[in-house]
């Protein structure tokens, strides 16, 4: 089992924060573990705690106006979510559901306030993340908005690649790539048209596919093919 103290550490907006402090902010939340494919927050439901992902993998998700999932981001290990309703006390903005079974720390909405108030350097930290998040989601909309099938596709590649992508002599390696059902929802295309491009890359060189791991041979060749 990981410790609490431990795992704060590796969360971006405690990270600057000493032991004492990170002991302090680990008696504040609660631990709970959540199954594959089960329900974590319900759109629209009242915002009442920050998550902090212990182990695993969920997805963000709305749901369009004729029925289909649209996954906005998938997030892993350290990631938080729920900040939005925290902050601003409305409801949740998107569904987030467990992609495997996944563990989170929970920290109720009056305690996080109270922390923002007494540790300055995690608000910082935390409109930083705020407004990386934000330009992530910027590209995306331009992505789905401006680009083909294969830019949309390219444009989700980068971004796993940049959220849990490992970079080696300018490779960049994705270790579990999301079905390619979830990756459809993720580019706003279809699975096909998924299998298709991620072949088509393949086959120009510009990735590697072993099972579910892909390799970006040239990440910055790549990335400004696409960009």
């Amino acid at each position: 089992m990981i410790d609490t103290d431990d795992f704060l550490k590796y969360v971006p907006i405690f990270s600057d924060l000493d032991d004492e402090s990170l002991q302090k902010i680990s008696k504040l939340g609660v631990r709970k573990s959540f199954q594959k494919d089960s329900v974590i927050l319900f759109e629209h439901e009242t915002g009442s705690a920050l998550f902090v992902i212990i182990e695993g993998k969920v997805k963000v998700s709305r749901v369009a106006e004729d029925g289909k999932e649209v996954i906005l981001t998938i997030l892993n290990d350290s990631d938080f979510f729920g900040e939005m309703a925290i902050l601003d006390g409305l409801a949740r903005s998107a569904n987030v559901t467990a992609m495997e079974d996944s563990e989170v720390f929970l920290i109720q909405r009056s305690d996080f306030i109270t922390l923002l108030h007494e540790f300055p350097d995690v608000s910082i930290a935390l409109l930083q993340e705020l407004t990386q998040r934000l330009r992530s989601a910027d590209m995306k909309i331009k992505s789905l908005s401006l680009k083909d099938a294969e830019g949309k596709v390219a444009t989700v590649i980068l971004q796993l690649a940049d959220d849990q992508g490992k970079i080696k002599q300018g490779t960049v390696e994705i270790e579990k790539l999301p079905f390619q059902h979830d990756l459809a929802n993720m580019a706003g295309t279809s699975r096909e048209t998924i299998s298709r491009t991620l072949h088509s890359f393949a086959k120009k060189g510009l990735v590697e596919l072993d099972g579910s791991r892909l390799r970006i041979i040239n990440y910055e060749k790549f990335k400004e093919l696409f960009s």
